[in-house]
């Protein structure tokens, strides 16, 4: 799991083809004016998801994790507050591995808690089991979704 500012991007950018290309997408683009809904970058290999809403109290938020994709989370306003744990960790699915979502869900806990503030982004591998959204507060992001395999 990575947490850092976007201006801090570019260190990122050899840890996968198309993080260079996705990072690109949160600069290059007045995300606060872009319409809620999905936008494809390079077919299903990249694409972005913006999203607008109050989340879950922390006590109730899901914990998910993804085989096939990796997670960017870029806060565009206001605070999302999530939960980390690692994989090894999560022993108790909630709901199966559905490959068409490429979700699976946990009954497990996080063991650590942090605040994401705008300007900032989160990197979630298929080892980062995370539980975002856990705010009751006002919060437009970005998920930007990336194929492991490309």
């Amino acid at each position: 799991m990575v947490l850092d500012n976007l201006n801090n991007a570019a260190r990122y950018y050899s840890m996968h083809p198309l993080f260079k290309k996705a990072f690109q997408f949160l600069h290059d683009n007045e995300l606060d004016a872009m319409d809620v809904g999905k936008y494809e970058l390079q077919g299903m290999d990249l694409f972005a998801i913006i999203s607008e809403g109050t989340g879950v109290p922390q006590e109730e938020a899901k914990m998910e994790s993804h085989r096939r994709y990796i997670d960017i989370q870029y806060i565009v306003s206001g605070t999302d507050h999530m939960g980390w744990e690692d994989i090894e960790k999560c022993s108790d699915p909630s709901e199966p591995y559905t490959e068409e979502r490429d979700v699976m869900f946990y009954a497990d806990k996080a063991t650590s808690w942090f605040n994401v503030e705008a300007g900032y982004f989160t990197i979630f591998f298929p080892n980062d089991v995370h539980a975002p959204m856990a705010s009751e507060t006002e919060v437009r992001k970005v998920v930007l979704k990336i194929a492991v395999q490309v």
